[in-house]
């Protein structure tokens, strides 16, 4: 298992490093384009100066984030070779569509904006803007497209003959519920984290008493913007639990810290899990907890007296509410395993149509056959649980911060608040970290899968040295630790300089 471990952790070293520079791209494309909009209304030069340093933190930003991407996609291929084989039919397309449309119209646009000042007409200068925002958020949707299918394979289907997956509708993996959920859900995740970076370097510069009129306005703008996408966050959030609870049941049970299920559960929130609780021992699932009666068969079923299955319940099986032991599913799995090898290499007609007749029969279970034993299709409890419910405290914190800075912007006593002020640049960090938790609950929480029931992580590696992986992983490491030192500095720099405008 090192192989596998090195390599998750090399993955997900990337991810982590990748996400601090995406959502605050996709957020500042869009407060850039909604300020450089004003600025081509009005003509007002204090808005073009506003314009144009938010414009120069988002060119920092873009650029490294572009970097570790790179790397990212890379490493499918370098470290992931089994798992690309038998996905790159499916996978290939959205991340191909992504680098020749989204990423095309993204970069083509950006040249436009940083240096058509006074090159161009103003309003082909001011849409060049939106046209990187979109931009920006159309690589996002064919990402989360092909994430979103991992999660939820659908518009697929395996051929025997090639041992791959392969695309048989394109518009039903693009518009399934976990994509549009996973989309939205992420790209507004995305403006908060922006919305809050605005507010929180404003904040700065007031606290500071410079550019107190440049700050005022950054800050009307990002809180708005900020509101209206966290109230956004919370209402496709919940959109992607029930997806979730849907689609993927042992990750909503592990979200939840639930061993075992039942009709018209609470939600927890508030809670502490029960160290050493295992699902088969008798110790309580809570230290302590506090829940909301109902909540989670609502949010799971939208019936508060639905029903929702813990972790035990996957584990051993529940006839009444049709789930199948995990123990059967690997039997069933192993059976879909010895028949397609049966199907490939036998040179009989009537061996091969009935091994191939048995494998379909059993393909539903067919990755269950990899696992080496039940317990292995529990993924990490704590770190789901608790990654889960500190995004959701964060995500409601938020919300409350937005509409008091909103608040004060508009009675225009802001600058007096100096309390909120200093609350509003130290909640900088919390919007990253908010963003980085979510990703580790979808991906922990989906754990051992690479695709939902049909791959696990342990079939879908290269076949490379663990050392080679461990060399690449530290080498990375570093490399991403310099690229996010050499960001923080540079912003910091500008940061410190300021916008064009009067420097009081």
């Amino acid at each position: 298992m090192s192989l596998v471990d090195w390599s998750r952790a090399q993955f997900a070293l990337t991810a982590i490093y990748h996400w601090i520079f995406v959502p605050l791209t996709l957020g500042l494309s869009f407060i850039v384009a909604f300020m450089h909009s004003i600025y081509y209304k009005t003509r007002a030069e204090k808005w073009k100066n506003t314009t144009k340093f938010w414009m120069k933190i988002f060119g920092i930003n873009f650029a490294i984030g572009v970097a570790t991407g790179i790397i990212l996609e890379f490493e499918f291929g370098t470290n992931w070779s089994n798992y690309s084989w038998i996905v790159g039919d499916i996978f290939g397309a959205p991340l191909a569509i992504e680098g020749i449309l989204a990423f095309f119209l993204e970069s083509t646009f950006i040249a436009v904006m940083f240096f058509g000042w006074d090159r161009v007409s103003k309003k082909f200068h001011m849409l060049s803007s939106w046209f990187v925002a979109i931009g920006s958020n159309l690589s996002a949707l064919w990402i989360l497209v092909a994430n979103s299918w991992m999660q939820n394979p659908v518009g697929t289907a395996f051929n025997p003959d090639t041992a791959r997956n392969e695309m048989i509708n394109f518009w039903e993996i693009i518009f399934s519920p976990t994509a549009v959920h996973k989309f939205l859900h992420t790209i507004s995740n995305g403006y908060v984290v922006a919305s809050l970076f605005v507010i929180g370097i404003s904040a700065w510069f007031i606290l500071k008493g410079r550019h107190l009129e440049f700050a005022k306005r950054s800050l009307l703008i990002a809180a708005s913007f900020g509101l209206l996408s966290s109230l956004f966050v919370a209402f496709t959030g919940d959109g992607s639990a029930n997806d979730i609870a849907r689609n993927q049941p042992m990750k909503f049970a592990a979200m939840e810290g639930l061993y075992e299920g039942g009709n018209g559960l609470g939600l927890v929130t508030i809670g502490m899990l029960t160290p050493g609780k295992k699902y088969d021992n008798n110790k309580d699932d809570y230290a302590f907890v506090l829940k909301i009666p109902n909540l989670l068969s609502y949010l799971a079923t939208r019936d508060i007296n639905g029903y929702v299955p813990g972790i035990k319940n996957i584990i051993e099986g529940d006839k009444e509410n049709n789930l199948i032991p995990i123990e059967q599913r690997m039997q069933k799995g192993k059976i879909a395993l010895n028949t397609l090898k049966i199907y490939k290499s036998s040179t009989n007609k009537e061996t091969k149509a009935e091994a191939l007749k048995t494998f379909k029969t059993n393909y539903a279970h067919f990755g269950y056959g990899f696992l080496p034993k039940k317990e292995s299709a529990i993924p990490n409890v704590p770190i789901t649980f608790y990654s889960f419910h500190l995004m959701v405290g964060l995500g409601f914190y938020f919300i409350m911060l937005f509409a008091v800075i909103l608040f004060f912007s508009i009675k225009k006593t802001i600058t007096e608040k100096k309390v909120w002020l200093k609350i509003a640049l130290w909640s900088i960090p919390l919007g990253f970290i908010a963003s980085e938790l979510g990703w580790i609950v979808a991906e922990v929480g989906r754990q051992p899968w690479t695709i939902q029931d049909i791959l696990p992580t342990m079939a879908s590696t290269s076949h490379l040295s663990t050392l080679s992986v461990q060399i690449t992983f530290w080498l990375f490491a570093i490399l991403f630790t310099i690229l996010l030192i050499a960001e923080f500095k540079i912003m910091i720099h500008q940061i410190k300089t300021g916008p064009k405008e009067e420097r009081n």
